[in-house]
């Protein structure tokens, strides 16, 4: 699993919790991975949009423009499923190596 599928799981993990305009899943996700530039973050999130594992709308911004929300389609909800059984396993193989 590389830096571009864990940042992935996380995202898809931030959308499970309830659909998020971008600033809301730009700012953790750069906090767990400071070295990730800002357009790295949206790359990814237009892809997965274009992979139809999220959507997006527009709503009101609390007072400033409209901002573009994103939340996940059954597809996107599939993937998390399959990334996080990818992360179990790798985090197990590597624990019995010793590594925490």
């Amino acid at each position: 699993m590389l830096k571009k599928d864990l940042l992935e799981l996380c995202l898809l993990q931030l959308l499970a919790g309830g659909d998020k305009y971008g600033y809301e899943v730009l700012t953790p996700l750069r906090a767990a991975f400071p070295d990730t530039q800002e357009s790295a973050i949206y790359a990814l999130l237009r892809g997965l949009g274009k992979a139809k594992l999220t959507t997006w709308y527009m709503a009101p911004g609390g007072g400033g423009p409209d901002r573009k929300y994103y939340q996940l389609t059954s597809a996107g909800q599939a993937r998390l499923a399959a990334l996080q059984e990818d992360w179990r396993h790798m985090r197990d193989a590597i624990a019995s190596f010793g590594v925490e």
